[in-house]
């Protein structure tokens, strides 16, 4: 896994946070389909914070971890 640092509310905001634009707009970062994350990866994340989350995402994803957001998802589906 990378050195993105992870800290605990960082997660719990990331668990609630969605997509502001395009195709997936309104859908929570942490189910974005893999292949359009590893796609923003290739390409570069956005600038600012929906780019460090969208990175998140991307190591979360690259290493099968989203199951650990399951508890963390509230009433957001």
């Amino acid at each position: 896994m990378s050195e993105i640092p992870f800290d605990h509310q960082q997660l719990l905001e990331l668990a609630q946070m969605k997509m502001p634009f395009g195709k997936y707009a309104g859908r929570l970062l942490i189910d974005l389909p893999e292949p359009y994350v590893v796609w923003f990866a290739g390409k570069g994340f956005p600038a600012g914070k929906l780019g460090q989350m969208l990175a998140i995402v991307y190591e979360i994803k690259a290493n099968g971890l989203e199951y650990l957001f399951e508890p963390l998802r509230g009433n957001s589906r």
